[in-house]
C-alpha cells in the first residue's frame, strides 16, 4: 500500500490539476507491477519497479534502442529512478495471446516478423550484453537443477550426467556460430499486444545481443499457444524470406536455417522448464505447471528430428519413467 501511495503522488506531482484513477495493469514474473491511470482525455501506464530489487536502467536503454529501430514499445513520458517508477504510453490490455485466433493469426505474425526485422536490422555491437557461451550454458544448467532433481526428484546417473553434457554441447556449439543480432529474449504471445501499429512489444528489458534465430524460437514454440506445424513452417518461411530481402544474415539455405531454429529452440525449451519448475518450487507460481507439457512437446519433437539431440531424447525417455516410479508426472 505504501508503494501505491508513493506512486500516486508521484502522478499528482505530474498532473497537479488533473484527477485520474488507478488500476492494476498487470504484473510480471518479476518484482515489477504495472498500473493503469486514467484521466479524461487518456490513459497512461506507470511501470512500479522497486529500485532494491530492480533496476530500470536497461528498460530504458533497451526501449530507446527498439524505439530507434521503428518498433512499437512504450514511449517513455516521465522517469523517477530513485523511487523506481516510469510512466510509459498505454498499448492497451489486449495481448496477442488475448487476440489470436485462425482467422487473424497469419496477419497477427506476419506484424509480429516485420517488427522482429526492424529490430534485427538496427543491431549493433556493444549496445547489449553479449548472449555468450556463460549466459546460455547457465539458462541451460537450470534444467538438471530444478527440473530434473527438484521438480521430478531424479538424480541422474553418471552416463545420463555425460549424455546431458555431450547434448548441451552441441546445442551450444550450434547457437554460438548463428550470426548476431539484437535479442529480445522473450518475444512471444503474452509480451506482445494488439495495438496501433502492431504489435506493442512489452516486456524487453532483458534484451541481449545473440543469435538470430532465437526471438523466431520463442515467437513460433510460444510456451502459451499451440499451432499445427505447417502454419508455423509457412509463418517461418515468410520471415527468412523477409529477412534475406532485408539484408539480414541468415542462411542461404533454409533447411540450415530451420536446424538453426530447431537447435535455438531446444535451449530455450531446456531453460523454459527449468524456469517454469523454478517458478513453482521456488516461487510458489503454479500457474506455469500447466504449460509445461506444450514445452516439452516441442523439445522432444526436435529431439527426434536431430540426429545431435539423440541423448537428450533418450534422457527424456527415461526420466519420464524414473518420474512415473517417484509417482511425479513429467509435466
Amino acid at each position: 500500500m505504501q508503494r501505491q501511495r508513493q506512486l500516486t503522488e508521484w502522478l499528482f506531482s505530474l498532473y497537479p490539476n488533473e484527477t485520474f484513477t488507478i488500476a492494476p495493469a498487470s504484473a510480471d514474473a518479476s518484482f515489477r507491477r504495472y498500473f493503469r491511470a486514467s484521466f479524461s482525455d487518456k490513459t497512461v501506464i506507470v511501470m512500479d519497479a522497486p529500485p532494491q530489487h530492480e533496476d530500470c536502467k536497461p528498460f530504458l536503454h533497451v526501449g530507446k534502442l527498439f524505439e530507434a529501430a521503428g518498433a512499437h514499445v512504450p514511449h517513455v513520458y516521465a522517469q523517477d529512478l530513485a523511487q523506481g517508477f516510469l510512466l510509459l504510453s498505454d498499448l492497451g490490455g489486449t495481448t496477442y495471446l488475448d487476440a489470436l485466433k485462425q482467422g487473424n493469426a497469419s496477419q497477427l505474425y506476419g506484424a509480429a516478423t516485420d517488427a522482429l526485422i526492424k529490430i534485427q536490422l538496427a543491431s549493433r555491437e556493444n549496445e547489449l550484453p553479449q548472449y555468450d557461451e556463460a549466459l546460455l550454458r547457465r539458462e541451460l544448467n537450470l534444467f538438471p537443477e530444478w527440473y530434473i532433481a527438484k521438480h521430478l526428484g531424479v538424480t541422474l546417473t553418471q552416463k545420463q550426467s555425460a549424455d546431458l553434457e555431450r547434448t548441451f554441447q552441441r546445442i551450444l556449439a550450434n547457437n554460438l556460430a548463428q550470426p548476431s543480432v539484437y535479442v529480445h529474449r522473450d518475444y512471444h504471445s503474452r509480451n506482445l499486444m494488439l495495438s496501433e501499429p502492431n504489435p506493442g512489444i512489452l516486456d524487453f528489458q532483458d534484451a541481449v545481443y545473440g543469435p538470430i534465430t532465437y526471438d523466431l524460437a520463442s515467437l513460433f514454440k510460444d510456451a502459451y499457444i499451440k499451432w499445427e506445424e505447417e502454419e508455423i513452417m509457412d509463418w517461418i518461411i515468410r520471415y527468412w524470406e523477409k529477412a534475406r530481402k532485408a539484408g539480414l544474415p541468415v542462411r542461404e539455405d533454409f533447411g540450415e536455417f530451420y536446424r538453426d531454429y530447431e537447435m535455438m529452440g531446444a535451449q530455450r525449451h531446456i531453460k523454459v522448464l527449468g524456469i517454469f519448475a523454478r517458478l513453482y518450487h521456488r516461487d510458489g507460481k503454479n500457474g506455469y505447471l500447466k504449460d509445461m507439457p506444450l514445452v516439452m512437446g516441442y523439445l522432444r519433437r526436435a529431439c527426434e528430428r536431430y540426429i545431435d539431440l539423440k541423448p537428450l531424447l533418450n534422457l527424456l525417455m527415461e526420466l519420464e519413467m524414473q518420474a512415473e516410479k517417484n509417482g511425479v508426472g513429467q509435466s
